[in-house]
């Protein structure tokens, strides 16, 4: 069995020689930055308040240009590209989010010894698969509320016998409580 500490060792090298190799001024990198900065920056309340200025100075200017298709089509244009651009910078930010929030959900799991560890890579799974899983959720759920108990939970290995064991250990603290008062 692999020691934990020499895993987490090779994996802060691993990432440290990745970073290295490829250094911090790929395209790949540049496009990371670029797209954070623009998701932020579009994401603001002022980007809302400059994209409503300029469509109410076009609007404006429609009797200028007497409402001509050069008019019209300046602001289809805009907006198209725009829109087609904004479309990968936002999936590229969506992308990273994901990966991040999938981590931390990881990192959680491995660290409760009750979870199941076949969770960590249920992003992996086909789509029936994880309806499959959801109907199990839904049952667990469904033994949670026959017990009227919102502090319950259960893991896909153990469902039954966790679900005892945690009844069991909640009666045991009433009782204790009870004792007490």
């Amino acid at each position: 069995m692999a020691n934990p500490n020499n895993l987490e060792h090779n994996i802060e090298d691993e990432i440290r020689s990745e970073q290295i190799k490829k250094g911090k001024k790929g395209f790949k990198a540049r496009f990371e930055k670029i797209a954070a900065a623009v998701t932020k920056v579009t994401g603001s309340s002022s980007a809302f308040l400059v994209a409503v200025a300029i469509i109410l100075i076009w609007a404006f200017t429609g009797p200028i240009f007497h409402y001509s298709d050069t008019w019209q089509l300046v602001i289809n244009t805009g907006t198209t590209i725009i829109t087609f651009l904004m479309v990968f910078i936002i999936q590229q930010s969506q992308n990273k989010d994901s990966l991040a929030i999938q981590l931390k959900l990881n990192e959680l799991i491995a660290s409760d010894e009750r979870a199941s560890n076949r969770l960590i890579v249920v992003e992996d799974l086909t789509q029936d698969e994880l309806e499959l899983l959801k109907k199990f959720y839904i049952r667990l759920s469904d033994l949670a509320k026959t017990e009227n108990d919102l502090h319950s939970s259960h893991s896909v290995d153990e469902a039954s016998d966790l679900h005892q064991y945690k009844r069991n250990s909640h009666q045991a603290r009433i009782e204790l409580m009870k004792k007490k008062s």
